[in-house]
């Protein structure tokens, strides 16, 4: 899964720029700023992080079932995990 990071703790903010932040195509380690909010395609994780990080008092989880879409909150950083196509992967 990809993981882009998001730095703000607004959830209002955060969700206001999801969708154009999903739609964007960032390279890994790809650094923007979004209507004032640092983004950050920060490399794939493992399917355990989800898991891992669930596990945690201070993380909220989010999904996205239509899209495979998770979305972890903690501090003050949002982390949009997006499964990566078969077809990516099979490139990689």
């Amino acid at each position: 899964m990809k993981c882009i990071s998001v730095y703000t703790d607004n959830f209002e903010q955060f969700s206001d720029i999801f969708e154009q932040i999903v739609a964007e195509e960032l390279a890994e380690n790809e650094e923007k700023v979004v209507e004032g909010i640092t983004v950050n395609y920060s490399g794939d994780v493992p399917e355990h992080y989800i898991e891992r990080m669930a596990q945690k008092r201070d993380v909220v989880v989010m999904k996205d079932k239509g899209r495979g879409i998770t979305i972890l909150q903690h501090g003050k950083l949002f982390e949009i995990l997006v499964p990566v196509a078969e077809t990516e992967a099979s490139v990689v």
